[in-house]
């Protein structure tokens, strides 16, 4: 019999940004390519990124990536100039680029990054639209999320009574 191939980890995530979905209401999903160089491929594989305080801007009708920390490997090449926070170009159609230029300038929204990934040999970030919450609206999102563990909590609690 043949054994089956095992994976370490199935999952091709390679970053999450988890604070992002509390500090912004988040409204319309795009995703990019982005433009690396060698070593950021090496370290992504590796496992030394870091998007939590990243965010999408527009500059001169293109989108980079601004935040995104690459950290370099200690066995980086010495000739490459290694920049952990440079930043990097995403790759968008101009249709997706022209949608999130007027929601950006007219709307007012701000484009969050949260979460980069693998798909085929190819690294992805995945990017919303956003809004700013206020602590208001913080705090009735954490209210509503509790009731509706209570809620369970309850309805489990009722259905064993019977």
């Amino acid at each position: 019999m043949a054994k089956k191939k095992s994976k370490s980890s199935n999952s091709n995530t390679i970053a999450l940004n988890k604070k992002a979905r509390h500090n912004y209401s988040l409204t319309d999903k795009f995703e990019g390519g982005m433009s690396l160089q060698g070593w950021e491929i090496k370290s992504i594989r590796s496992g030394k990124v870091n998007i939590s305080d990243c965010y999408v801007h527009i500059k001169d009708r293109e989108a980079y990536l601004l935040g995104a920390e690459i950290s370099p490997l200690n066995a980086a090449s010495s000739h490459v100039v290694c920049d952990p926070n440079r930043d990097r170009k995403l790759l968008l159609n101009r249709r997706e680029l022209d949608k999130i230029i007027a929601a950006v300038e007219r709307d007012g929204y701000s484009l969050i990054a949260t979460a980069m990934y693998w798909k085929a040999c190819w690294v992805k970030l995945e990017f919303y639209l956003g809004k700013g919450k206020k602590d208001h609206d913080k705090r009735s999102d954490i209210k509503d999320r509790e009731w509706a563990v209570d809620k369970g909590r309850l309805m489990k609690n009722k259905n064993l009574d019977r």
